[in-house]
């Protein structure tokens, strides 16, 4: 029998976090977001909390914990808020994974304690202005010359790229040409404040406004040779791991947000009257509720099933293909429902639901947009290319 219960530690650590959203986050969250403020103190909490290391091993100074327990605090952060949500998120499945999983002995030792702490955050410089959702279109360069990397280009909209805690920005970059002709491809870390690398100034966004995002430019940065992160001329088939395993965390970060405006509504029409009667007395508040509470579940179990997958150590590239998709969608929609709901002040930027409309329509894009996701599906079905 499939089992998509919960075991007692990953319960116990969707409470913990469930906690800490309502009590800590959620009274504060707002002035954040309007501020478009980086919340320093909620990242240093988390950190304290383990999260940032949460499946990370002890050895490395993490929790020793899985994936699963990595999408089960997103989804909860994402329940009150996103912009924190995708810090946890990108942090780790684009900062800490990919030295994780393919670093040195020297790399891990450097970067992984204080990652798997929160007290540095890390970025994977992937999107360039002329690419979007074309990973291999990679124009930016990195030249061996003697015992250093010298990397020219830019990339554009990566998180966590420009906080005061960034460490490090993982940088895919063209390292050469293979035997057919092709691009190699390689990724190399490049430290915060290395002499020719720039991040530009924060993009003014749509939604999550409390996250950091930047433009990055790259005039003759140069970085030892032993940032290679990786074997040379692998990168492309790194980041495309990375990817996969990110889109279960964003996945859950949507399921989040799709739950988040079940949340919001159940209370707002509990309190809300109109034409002589609280208006969840209501058959169509009633059926759009319910109707809302489907897309969140289905899209969980979605997650759950390609973590448990990736966990089992199975094929799950259609699954989170399918998660991505099917929580995105989830998120949209709920969104512009809650919305409904509320009415006029769904329209307004302090409440909640205000900021899950503002929010939702980047996890049709970020991360493999839903087009992606779709020529994905389709790849794995055995449909031609």
């Amino acid at each position: 029998m499939v089992d998509y219960q919960l075991s007692d530690e990953h319960e116990q650590l969707r409470q913990a976090v469930r906690s800490f959203s309502l009590k800590e986050m959620a009274p504060v969250i707002g002035d954040y977001y309007e501020r478009e403020e980086f919340p320093y103190p909620l990242v240093a909490s988390m950190g304290e909390m383990g999260l940032f290391g949460l499946p990370v091993a002890e050895e490395h100074g993490g929790m020793g914990g899985d994936y699963l327990a990595l999408c089960v605090a997103i989804e909860e952060l994402a329940r009150v808020d996103s912009s924190v949500a995708v810090t946890l998120e990108a942090g780790v499945s684009l900062g800490v994974m990919p030295i994780y999983r393919f670093g040195t002995r020297e790399q891990r030792e450097q970067w992984l304690p204080r990652l798997a702490a929160g007290e540095l955050l890390g970025a994977f410089g992937l999107t360039e202005p002329d690419g979007g959702s074309d990973a291999g279109a990679c124009r930016t360069t990195a030249e061996q010359h003697g015992s250093e990397w010298v990397l020219n280009g830019s990339k554009s909209f990566i998180t966590n790229s420009g906080t005061d805690i960034t460490g490090f920005v993982t940088v895919a970059a063209v390292t050469g040409r293979k035997p057919d002709g092709s691009k190699e491809i390689s990724t190399i870390i490049v430290p915060a404040g290395t002499p020719g690398f720039t991040v530009s100034p924060k993009y003014s966004k749509v939604g999550w406004n409390a996250s950091d995002t930047h433009e990055l430019v790259f005039e003759d940065c140069r970085v030892p040779a032993e940032n290679l992160l990786g074997q040379r001329g692998r990168g492309y088939a790194q980041f495309l791991a990375t990817l996969t395993e990110g889109r279960v965390a964003i996945a859950a970060l949507g399921v989040g947000l799709a739950q988040g405006c079940v949340d919001e509504c159940l209370r707002y029409v509990d309190e809300r009257s109109a034409f002589g009667r609280r208006i969840g007395q209501n058959q169509s508040i009633q059926f759009k509720l319910s109707d809302m509470e489907l897309r969140a579940h289905t899209a969980r179990l979605a997650y759950y099933d390609a973590a448990s997958r990736m966990l089992r150590g199975e094929p799950y590239q259609k699954q989170a293909a399918i998660a991505k998709l099917a929580s995105s969608n989830a998120a949209m929609d709920n969104a512009r429902e809650a919305t409904q709901i509320f009415g006029g002040y769904g329209f307004m930027n302090e409440t909640p639901v205000g900021r899950f409309y503002r929010d939702a329509k980047i996890l049709e894009i970020g991360e493999g947009t839903s087009e992606v996701q779709r020529m994905l599906i389709a790849r794995e079905l055995g449909l031609p290319a």
